[in-house]
C-alpha cells in the first residue's frame, strides 16, 4: 500500500516556475514506478511525466519536454516535478501516481493516486 500526498501547487505567471512534491508513505515507494498526470476542466487525465523505480529512466509528454523535470528521492520517499517556463495551457490539477509495474502512459495502469494539487498559470 502506498499513500501519496501532493504539494507545491499555486498561482504563477506565464514563464514562471513551480516545483511539485509528492510525499509517499509505506514501504513500497522505492519499488514503485511513479508518474505525474494532470487534468484540466472538461478534459481527461493526461500523462505528464514518469520515472522508473531507480530514477535512471524518465519519460515525458511532448507538451512538457524541455520544460518539466521529474525526479525522485527514494531515501525521502518523495517524488518531484520541476516545472519551468510555465504556460497558461499547463493549468490543471496535478496528480502523482504509483505503479507496481512499469512506467505507463495511461492512467488506468497506476495503482495508487494522490488527491491532486492545483496549478494555475496566468497569462
Amino acid at each position: 500500500q502506498v499513500q501519496l500526498v501532493e504539494s507545491g501547487g499555486g498561482l504563477v505567471q506565464a514563464g514562471g516556475s513551480l516545483r511539485l512534491s509528492c510525499a509517499a508513505s509505506g514501504r513500497t515507494f522505492s519499488s514503485s514506478a511513479m508518474g505525474w498526470f494532470r487534468q484540466a476542466p472538461g478534459k481527461e487525465r493526461a500523462f505528464v511525466a514518469g520515472i522508473t523505480r531507480s530514477g535512471s529512466n524518465t519519460y515525458y509528454a511532448d507538451s512538457v519536454k524541455g520544460r518539466f523535470t521529474i525526479s525522485r528521492d527514494n531515501a525521502k520517499n518523495t517524488l518531484y516535478l520541476q516545472m519551468n517556463s510555465l504556460k497558461p495551457e499547463d493549468t490543471a490539477v496535478y496528480y502523482c501516481a504509483a505503479s507496481r509495474g512499469s512506467v505507463y502512459y495511461t492512467s488506468w495502469n497506476y495503482d495508487y493516486w494522490g488527491q491532486g494539487t492545483q496549478v494555475t498559470v496566468s497569462s
